[in-house]
């Protein structure tokens, strides 16, 4: 069970109100209006609580598991416990996460502006919105309704944030238009300077930094990630994007819709990510690239040329996944054979 102390618990709900959220079929279930308390674990979880089996690896935990309901898929039914029942679809961990958004919402803005917050007098803050203590919002900077701008966040002159979007403690965004329906956790940086110098032997002149940031509908950033503004075109990440923590985006570059870009990750300045792009954990890619949608990038690879279409690739400099693993195998047998 969650800590009550953090997270409030709007349950309990009928087991046919769950069905309805998760897009599920309720299966093995004679009663569809038994209410059910929580979500828990597959191996945690009692008779009032709902789990899901998404990982095969846990198969094993699901047969003994004492959950009185679990969201699985089709092919799983046959090996359920007797007595528990089954919200069955073929996306099982999707259809978890709109049932436990439903159990454990996030909390509604309360409306109020924190008496230590400093508001410009031509700053537009929309209804409900809720702005923390310490925040900073900026000379004609706009608060979309139903918006969280946390504790000592800075929101900069300018600024425009969607309706419904959240601002963790301690962000600063500058020169950046953000959707709706976003989240900037606490730590991230967001329109600073881009890192951008005309170089020489006399010295490096700093190359004025005339772009913004624009950031999608429904993007999330993770804590302490750093998104540069652009040099004079805007740097751009595109709906549905999500990036983990400590993360660098710099100056120009374009992301596309619904792109999963994982914590570490470096993309240098005017590259541009298709839609769909998967980048694993501190992946860096080198400037001026084209990256297309669908590519899936192997964890802690370097990119250093342009990436077609749906490709998976992988290594530093990054090749094709296949390549990359056949490389990797044979040097470990002419490893072995050197030392047999």
């Amino acid at each position: 069970m969650a800590d009550s102390r953090f997270f409030a618990n709007a349950g309990p709900f009928s087991l046919a109100h769950i069905a309805e959220t998760a897009g599920a079929e309720i299966v093995n279930a004679p009663d569809s209006e038994r209410e059910f308390h929580d979500v828990m674990p597959i191996d945690q979880a009692g008779a009032a609580h709902v789990s899901f089996l998404d990982n095969r690896k846990y198969t094993e935990k699901f047969r003994a598991s004492s959950a009185g309901a679990c969201i699985v898929a089709p092919d799983v039914v046959d090996q359920a416990p007797d007595g528990m029942s089954l919200l069955v679809t073929p996306e099982p961990y999707h259809a978890y996460a709109r049932v436990a958004a439903m159990f454990y919402p996030m909390p509604l803005p309360n409306g109020a502006v924190h008496p230590s917050a400093s508001v410009a007098d031509d700053a537009v803050i929309g209804e409900n919105a809720e702005i923390g203590p310490s925040a900073v919002i900026g000379a004609k900077a706009e608060i979309g309704m139903g918006c969280v701008i946390s504790a000592g966040a800075v929101i900069g002159a300018g600024v425009k944030i969607g309706d419904n979007t959240r601002v963790g403690a301690n962000a600063s965004v500058a020169h950046a238009i953000v959707g709706t329906n976003t989240i900037i956790h606490s730590g991230v940086c967001i329109g600073q300077d881009g890192f951008g110098f005309a170089m020489g032997p006399g010295g490096h002149v700093k190359v004025p930094q005339l772009g913004r940031v624009i950031i999608g509908d429904n993007v999330e950033i993770g804590a302490n990630s750093c998104v540069d503004r652009g040099t004079g075109p805007d740097t751009v990440i595109g709906d549905g994007t999500k990036i983990d923590n400590l993360v660098q985006i710099a100056h120009n570059v374009q992301i596309g819709q619904n792109c999963v870009i994982v914590s570490h990750v470096g993309i240098s300045g005017s590259t541009e990510l298709g839609d769909f792009v998967v980048l694993g954990g501190q992946v860096g890619i080198a400037g001026h690239l084209k990256i297309g949608s669908g590519v899936r990038v192997a964890a802690q690879s370097g990119i250093m040329r342009n990436v077609e279409p749906g490709l998976e690739i992988g290594g530093s400099p990054a090749k094709p996944i296949k390549t990359w693993f056949r490389e990797l195998t044979t040097i470990e047998r002419l490893a072995r054979k050197k030392g047999s």
